[in-house]
């Protein structure tokens, strides 16, 4: 429990949070007994504790001791293949949105939810196929609820082998349909078995993946899932070998084994469409779309087929363009491609993010609806000419911080309530910018991204890898594996316009630059349009450029901690010069900098040097005009077995802005403040009498020398004025087309006999987060003193 003294000073941060959790219970189909279900920021205020989970609006434990996930996953929840059920809601996912548009577009595809209740237990001995789990439930089985993590709670520091199991009853008339089974994600390796059956295995713990169950299907069904999570020197992540000289190979972030994200089952015709791959070329005033569908024919002749491809407007949901194709599709795989054009066409960007929707159905000769996919893109250009980044021809500067996918009451098994009330800060800390952690994303962050303007750099998890791992030719293959995975699985997200293949390893070796050659020209197989690069910590120490993979990079990634890891202070603008001699084609994001509280005696020492970092170094990284974009490192604290305080072996990495449990430290305020991108100054207009009656108020964007820096156009600024009993005097606000070097707003009401005046303006983004904001006090001058009463009290002579 947490007391409410921990609440922290910022009330406007306390009613988001109450609003969070408001809109999660909301949307919990089970709901289970949460402390709060109120939108009174009142009563929170005044509430003496609250358990961390039901605060946040994400469920509670089942039973004692028993480590749960209770997900928020009901209506409204990211499904995928599903229909968005709020579309009022910003909380939507609509990546994989089946949009009903009349009587012709009922969906012949079926989802169906495997989430909830499931049965676990560990087996550290692996003992579970030899004893027949495989196919019976064992003794001493626990209640879960999936998704779910082991790595909170009771088992907290297990490591190894657990099992999950359920069963199920086959859905009516799956006969001669095309059944399989997925997983949104399950850390680390799993194999699959249904009715005793092993369906296959998979690697990696932050991808989807399938199996066909086609005809294996029973009437009741029982599945077991065997999960381990061992790092060895060959898995991602894996054992840190390039640190082994420090005694600690962890890798820096916990290992929350488990059915991490949803499982649900699918039953379709026999023809289908897996996917589709959306490029979209901006010219003139409108955009090209390329959309590749990638078609199954599970059946054993050729079936004769129509696609319809339509394009629609997201908001809104009008038909743009459309186009119909028909083929025959043989047994097996096979693609085809849809190209239309969109004018005139919206463009995607950090303040108005607009969307399209791409709908593919796929009709039998006889007009039948076989399969649909609807996937969200949008149009865009992303380019880096000589050291500059453009984005819709616009040169921009960004910024913005990273976040890991943990929380001590998620882990890894994140709900929409987390991600939501994480990414809703993030906006409000300035975010436009992020790599956005070490491991491929959940849909609904990458969702998120694309609807609120942040652009993303998704990287897999090589971290800290030594020379002799990034030559091992296991690593290598299971590198691209999760690079294919990730890429197809988020390849139409507007928001992604880069790829990172590793983090801080050995690439300034002959086996590095080989690894990362290898995977640049992987990755740009799959997708030739985006940018590849990877996070470099060593690149300031590097005395030949050419040795290390920089230089091959289409744009660096400098890890930067110059003030602790890297050395004093002081070497910063040595290392900048060097960087900027050694790769003068090279444009250059910071992907990383901050600061770890073990660098101070204890956490709020470490929060002031944070601070001071913050300030000194962004304005120094600003007028470096070849740094693009800074990336803070992180978001928040985050469990983990390395970078503690001396004596711990586990515990949370204070690194954050925010703890743990999201209580904000001072530097969220600091960074929040540098990283905005408008000034907005405002001084009092005073009448003869020396009292306000108006304000006069500057706002102006900020320019090329300075990070961030952006356009900023359908801005909109309000302002209220209060007494000095709360009650409002005055209130107003305007619309800004366009935020230029400067613009002039002023205010006046007539003198108010208060005391004392309090004036906020606050500046919003198109989407409704604040971009800034100010205020102003005033008081009446009052003095003390004896007055004659009090001196004639005192008996002292006063003249008349």
């Amino acid at each position: 429990m947490i007391p409410a003294s921990r609440l922290g000073p910022e009330t406007d941060h306390l009613k988001r949070r109450a609003a969070c959790l408001f809109r999660t219970a909301r949307n919990t189909r089970a709901r289970t007994s949460l402390e709060y279900e109120t939108r009174d920021y009142e009563t929170m205020k005044h509430t003496t504790s609250y358990t961390r989970r039901s605060f946040l609006g994400l469920g509670t434990t089942v039973a004692a001791g028993t480590s749960m996930a209770i997900a928020s996953r009901g209506k409204g929840a990211f499904t995928p293949n599903s229909k968005r059920a709020d579309s009022g809601s910003k909380d939507h996912v609509t990546a994989f949105h089946q949009p009903e548009r009349g009587a012709d577009h009922f969906i012949a595809a079926s989802r169906i939810d495997l989430n909830g209740a499931w049965q676990f237990r560990t087996d550290p001995a692996e003992q579970g196929r030899a004893a027949g789990w495989t196919h019976q439930l064992p003794p001493e089985i626990e209640s879960v609820l999936v998704p779910h993590t082991w790595g909170i709670g009771k088992y907290a520091g297990y490591l190894g082998t657990a099992w999950y199991f359920r069963t199920f009853e086959a859905p009516a008339g799956v006969r001669g349909k095309h059944v399989e089974i997925h997983f949104g994600a399950t850390f680390y390796k799993a194999r699959v078995w249904l009715n005793g059956a092993q369906l296959g295995e998979h690697e990696g713990g932050h991808t989807a993946y399938f199996f066909d169950v086609s005809g294996r299907l029973a009437p009741v069904n029982y599945l077991a899932v065997e999960i381990n999570d061992q790092p060895t020197a060959q898995t991602i992540p894996g054992w840190a070998m390039k640190l082994h000289a420090s005694q600690n190979i962890w890798y820096d972030w916990w290992p929350y084994g488990g059915i991490v994200r949803d499982v649900w089952l699918t039953v379709k015709d026999q023809a289908l469409i897996r996917r589709q791959q959306i490029v979209t070329t901006v010219e003139g005033t409108g955009a090209n779309v390329r959309n590749t569908m990638f078609l199954e024919n599970h059946s054993s002749r050729p079936v004769p087929l129509k696609v319809v491809a339509t394009v629609y407007a997201e908001e809104g949901g009008q038909r743009v363009v459309s186009a119909e194709h028909t083929l025959t599709l043989a047994p097996g795989s096979q693609s085809m491609t849809s190209e239309l054009r969109i004018a005139p066409v919206s463009l995607w960007n950090f303040d108005n993010p607009c969307l399209y929707q791409m709908e593919a159905i796929l009709y039998d000769a006889q007009g039948n609806l076989l399969d649909a996919k609807t996937d969200t893109f949008g149009a865009r250009s992303v380019e880096i000419r000589g050291r500059h980044l453009y984005v819709n021809g616009e040169r921009v500067r960004l910024s913005g911080m990273t976040r890991h996918e943990d929380s001590p009451w998620e882990g890894l098994a994140e709900t929409r309530g987390t991600m939501r009330h994480d990414y809703d800060e993030l906006k409000d800390l300035q975010v436009t910018l992020t790599r956005p952690v070490h491991y491929p994303q959940n849909p609904y962050i990458l969702d998120y991204c694309d609807r609120n303007g942040i652009l993303l750099i998704p990287e897999i998890p090589v971290w800290q890898f030594s020379e002799k791992q990034l030559a091992d030719p296991k690593v290598i293959a299971l590198a691209k594996q999760m690079m294919r995975e990730m890429i197809e699985q988020d390849f139409n997200h507007p928001s992604i316009f880069a790829w990172s293949v590793c983090n801080e390893s050995a690439t300034d070796t002959p086996e590095g630059q080989a690894y990362f050659k290898t995977m640049r020209e992987f990755v740009k197989s799959l997708d030739p349009a985006r940018y590849v690069s990877y996070a470099d910590d060593r690149i300031a120490f590097v005395n030949n450029p050419q040795t290390n993979s920089a230089w091959f990079a289409d744009f660096i990634m400098w890890n930067e901690y110059f003030g602790t890891w890297h050395g004093p202070e002081t070497q910063l603008p040595v290392a900048m010069q060097k960087i900027q001699n050694g790769y003068p084609d090279k444009m250059v994001i910071i992907s990383e900098m901050g600061v770890a509280g073990i660098f101070e005696p204890d956490s709020k020492a470490g929060d002031r040097l944070r601070r001071r970092i913050f300030r000194e170094q962004i304005n120094l990284i600003g007028k470096q005009d070849w740094i693009a974009g800074v990336i803070m490192w992180c978001y928040q604290d985050y469990k983990s077995h390395r970078n503690l305080s001396p004596g711990c072996t586990e515990g949370y990495v204070d690194t954050g802005v925010v703890d743990e449990n999201r209580q904000r430290r001072p530097s969220y305020k600091v960074w929040r403040t540098l990283n905005r991108s408008a000034q907005l100054d405002v001084a009092w207009a005073y009448d003869a009498g020396k009292r306000p009656i108006g304000f006069q108020a500057t706002i102006a964007r900020r320019g090329p020398e300075e990070i961030p820096s952006y356009s900023l156009v359908n801005y909109r600024v309000a302002w209220k004025l209060r007494d000095d009993n709360g009650t409002v005097l005055s209130v107003g606000e305007k619309d800004l087309p366009e935020i230029g070097p400067s613009q002039y707003l002023t205010s006046n009401w007539k003198a108010s006999p208060s005391k004392s005046l309090h004036l906020t303006l606050r500046l919003y983004r198109p989407k409704g987060f604040v971009a800034g904001g100010t205020s102003l006090d005033w008081w009446e001058p009052r003095s003390g003193g004896l007055t004659i009463e009090e001196m004639q009290r005192e008996a002292i002579s006063v003249p008349r």
